[in-house]
């Protein structure tokens, strides 16, 4: 762990309950150290301005990481946040680490909700043929969300962040814009991820919440920013997809995947789908599961279909194939409101990876009954 002590000199930009300030460190002459970019939480740490006093950490920044390259605010030891309010609520997340969270899970005994998820078709672990689509990055949620309110914008979308990225739903700009905008019913963070709209201690209470508490119509899982690879069959984050449509299957949902798919990543494992797509979904899922392929024009669409064909053949679960069209998608995305970007790419860097969730977005979207889609 690297640990700097510095001043914040500004408070640089803002999003949600997450500012990031512009700190210069201490250095051992009279002068100001380096400055650094470093991420603050606001529930965790309070609300800071110039000159306050600040203890970070600088690994990721170190380290130069991409999405969470950042020093980060542990503490500011002179203006310290007051004490939460006394209340309900003794579910612990970021475990046993110097800023464990405390908080009321939607599933635990003292929340106002526990006898609905204890009882009836909720403790029978039922969704009732509820749709699910799974997706294995962050950056697929946006365009997934362009995709289903295309036909159904008045669908109530529940999303559930699982904790293989950003553990704080904080660090998400596109989630404070989505609440924004109110293109999600409710975020439920689950497993370690805290700090959604709502708290579950596992996926599959927070899938049985989205039904019964929430009453999703659809429900959309992905980890949240900074997924983790490592160029191996099983070493990635995303792998969990596979087993979030386990979770769904064992439930009685409909469980959907959308697949990574780029005709812009040079590495020739992420080229047309994902080597992430094809173990998660191929080797991981076992129970039934439907995967949306988008239609792509040219050799590439070929590649895709081919691809797509080969995954479902060897997979170990049930996998089917839907195909959507994309017509009309490019159109939905480019009027998108929030930014669109997956590993550094733009839309029109990467426009394949984008339709493709927006694809998936809008197949489950036409599943659903006529008054959602209204």
């Amino acid at each position: 762990m690297h640990w700097r002590v510095g001043t914040v000199a500004a408070v640089e930009r803002s999003w949600g309950r997450a500012v990031q300030y512009a700190v210069d460190l201490d250095s051992p002459g009279q002068a100001p150290g380096p400055r650094v970019r470093a991420l603050g939480y606001a529930d965790l740490v309070g609300v800071l301005g110039a000159g306050d006093r600040v203890l970070l950490t600088t690994s990721a920044l170190e380290r130069g990481l991409g999405t969470g390259g950042l020093a980060f605010v542990v503490a500011a030891p002179d203006r310290l946040p007051p004490d939460p309010p006394a209340g309900p609520g003794h579910i612990v997340k970021a475990r046993y680490t110097p800023q464990q969270q405390i908080v009321l899970a939607v599933d635990e005994q003292e929340s106002p909700h526990h006898g609905v998820l204890s009882s009836g078709s909720a403790a029978a672990g039922d969704l009732a043929g509820l749709p699910v689509l799974v997706a294995d990055v962050h950056s697929a949620l946006a365009p997934i969300l362009v995709g289903v309110r295309s036909l159904a914008p008045q669908a109530r979308v529940v999303h559930l962040y699982t904790d293989g990225g950003a553990l704080p739903a904080a660090f998400s700009m596109t989630l404070a814009r989505l609440a924004e905008l109110g293109w999600l019913t409710a975020t439920g963070t689950v497993g370690q991820a805290f700090g959604g709209d709502f708290e579950a201690v596992t996926l599959h209470s927070g899938l049985l919440a989205a039904r019964y508490v929430f009453a999703a119509d659809l429900v959309v899982v992905a980890q949240g920013p900074g997924n983790v690879g490592t160029g191996t069959p099983y070493g990635f984050t995303g792998l969990a997809a596979g087993e979030a449509l386990n979770a769904v299957h064992v439930l009685g949902g409909r469980g959907f995947g959308a697949l990574r798919i780029s005709a812009a990543d040079a590495r020739e494992r992420h080229h047309g789908i994902s080597h992430h797509s094809r173990t998660a979904f191929g080797r991981v899922v076992l129970g039934e599961a439907s995967l949306i392929v988008p239609h792509l024009p040219g050799e590439f669409g070929a590649l895709v279909a081919q691809q797509a064909g080969d995954l479902a053949a060897g997979a170990r679960g049930q996998v089917t194939l839907i195909s959507e069209p994309v017509d009309g998608l490019l159109e939905a995305l480019r009027a998108c409101p929030i930014p669109l970007s997956s590993m550094g790419r733009g839309l029109d860097a990467d426009k394949e990876y984008f339709l493709a969730q927006a694809a998936a977005g809008r197949a489950v979207a036409r599943t659903l009954g006529s008054a959602e889609a209204r």
